[in-house]
């Protein structure tokens, strides 16, 4: 018979089946490695995800086999003490998401095969307010890491500005994300705005890197500051959650200092519970303050209040600009000929 894991966590029992199936074939880590992971990123995860609707991103097959995003707890063989969120996505549909309260949740999704954690921006108080603003830097085809972290200083000196501390993280791949907490007294489409107006200003601060252009033919080689990230629906792989690589990279939480001396690579399912035993976790402090939007909200319309595109499978929403790149848009076609 199959060994089976019976592990206590967070008061609960949590059953580990296959323990030793490989999830990582390039590095031969298996299910039992996953597990430990995120069992000695203890705190650091559940901080990312308490009370937070979350989307599973898992691997029944390991790296490089099936994957699929779970967006709905299953009805059955889930124990009693799983908790729950309902979410309404963009198209108005539901569904109970997972939403961990303890360590325990994501030991039970990590047996599940879950290697990616994706919360959304909201906490289950009220699922329609984000209470944080998520900047993703990607870098575009042509940059790489050190010029997502040449932006992601530029976006410092903004939020500093205004009196905001952002907190940096890598990815696990090439792109750099920052968080700032916000209260939780805003729309999805505000938050958005919110995002759009400091990707502007900092696209305006740094042209020759930063872009804000929605369709890649008009992006160059920059670093897209991806405001989508914000729309309803759309989550970023938390702070220590490992990503779907070969390298079994996690996203880590860094301190500005840091950021330029790092690579991604430096952090792994090895080499991150190290560096949380040794007390290293930048982002202790980021529930200590909220801050108010109306600032950015007040930049959005000093810049016109001109939307961006949505994301192809969003619904058309209020504001929104025709969603066609610019090479097929007849219109612009036609005018460019006369």
């Amino acid at each position: 018979m199959a060994e089976v894991l019976q592990l206590e966590v967070a008061g609960r029992t949590v059953r580990v089946s296959s323990p030793d199936r490989v999830c990582f074939p390039e590095r031969g880590f298996t299910k039992r490695d996953v597990v430990e992971y995120y069992l000695a990123a203890g705190d650091a995860i559940v901080r990312s995800l308490r009370d937070r609707p979350t989307t599973l991103q898992r691997f029944p097959d390991g790296i490089g086999g099936e994957m699929f995003f779970q967006k709905r707890v299953p009805t059955r063989g889930v124990p009693p003490w799983v908790e729950t969120t309902k979410i309404t996505f963009p198209s108005g549909r539901s569904a109970d998401e997972l939403c961990p309260t303890d360590l325990a949740h994501v030991v039970w999704a990590a047996q599940m095969n879950t290697v990616v954690f994706h919360p959304w921006p909201v906490r289950r108080a009220d699922v329609d307010r984000p209470d944080e603003l998520r900047i993703d830097l990607d870098p575009q085809p042509g940059t790489d890491f050190t010029d997502a972290v040449a932006a992601a200083g530029t976006l410092r000196e903004v939020l500093a500005e205004r009196g905001w501390t952002g907190y940096p993280k890598t990815s696990g791949g090439r792109g750099v994300h920052v968080y700032v907490r916000i209260r939780p007294q805003w729309s999805f489409i505000e938050v958005r705005h919110a995002a759009i107006a400091l990707a502007r200003e900092v696209e305006r601060r740094r042209p020759d890197l930063v872009t804000t252009a929605w369709w890649k033919e008009e992006r160059g080689e920059k670093v897209f500051v991806d405001f989508n990230q914000m729309a309803r629906d759309r989550t970023i792989a938390c702070a220590y959650s490992l990503r779907a690589n070969a390298r079994a990279t996690v996203s880590t939480p860094v301190t500005w200092d840091e950021l330029p001396d790092v690579e991604p690579d430096d952090f792994d399912l090895r080499t991150v519970p190290a560096r949380l035993a040794a007390g290293n976790d930048p982002y202790a402090g980021l529930d200590d303050v909220a801050h108010d939007i109306t600032p950015l909200l007040e930049w959005y319309e000093r810049d016109g209040g001109t939307d961006m595109p949505y994301p192809p499978d969003y619904p058309k929403m209020p504001g929104e600009p025709k969603r066609v790149q610019p090479s097929r848009d007849r219109d612009l076609t036609r005018n460019d000929a006369v």
